[in-house]
């Protein structure tokens, strides 16, 4: 099947995927996530880390879980996760923005976080300029990554069928539900998930974004 004439959008994924995995912001939230569970909700410092883990494995984002379970403010929430000196952590590419350039579909990020957050870090990567959108947590209504309604609002709002997006992740488990949907799934391998990726976790596989407008090419070129 000639899948090129199908494509129109490219969604991609923000945090571990848009720079290196081993760059430490999504560590360094995961701390600020922690404190917010102890500091403003007085959950205990020995139990927060597993509760944590339970609610991000079950709802795909910590948030979720303490938004079902605690009644949490989001906006508050994300504020304080998100408020970290990004330049400790990830630099600019102007090799990433050569590639993006390349790409001859709509692009847009489409993320768990915030926009704000996602403004700020292709600001730092200097790629602001090649998204034209970005879909955040609240379009899909506080919902995440792996929940099939962030996928349905994200089509809604780009009035896109599956069969026309790209959707590239650092996540199979976020793949999952967009490949069943009939998007075409591109997963970023870095050394944290090579080795536990499935079969059939992905369309194609790379090891950098920097990969990525070749590895589409055959699909999408102008």
């Amino acid at each position: 099947m000639n899948h090129r004439q199908h494509f129109r959008f490219l969604l991609c994924d923000l945090d571990d995927t848009l720079y290196p995995m081993n760059a430490g912001l999504m560590k360094a939230v995961g701390e600020r996530i922690g404190r917010f569970m102890i500091e403003h909700l007085d959950i205990p410092a020995e139990t927060a880390p597993d509760l944590r883990a339970y609610f991000h494995e079950r709802y795909g984002t910590s948030m979720r879980g303490l938004i079902l379970y605690y009644g949490i403010n989001p906006e508050r929430y994300l504020e304080f996760v998100h408020d970290l000196p990004l330049a400790q952590f990830i630099q600019p590419n102007p090799a990433l923005d050569a590639v993006l350039a390349r790409i001859c579909l709509t692009r847009v990020i489409f993320t768990n976080a915030s926009c704000e957050h996602a403004q700020r870090v292709l600001d730092r990567v200097g790629v602001s300029r090649r998204f034209e959108r970005i879909i955040d947590v609240r379009d899909f209504g506080f919902h995440s990554k792996p929940h099939r309604a962030a996928y349905e609002r994200t089509l809604h709002i780009l009035g896109a069928n599956p069969e026309e997006c790209i959707i590239v992740e650092d996540s199979d488990r976020n793949l999952a539900p967009a490949r069943a949907m009939g998007m075409f799934g591109v997963l970023v391998r870095g050394e944290a998930t090579r080795a536990q990726d499935g079969a059939n976790a992905a369309d194609i596989y790379i090891d950098d974004i920097l990969e990525l407008a070749q590895a589409i090419e055959p699909l999408t070129a102008c």
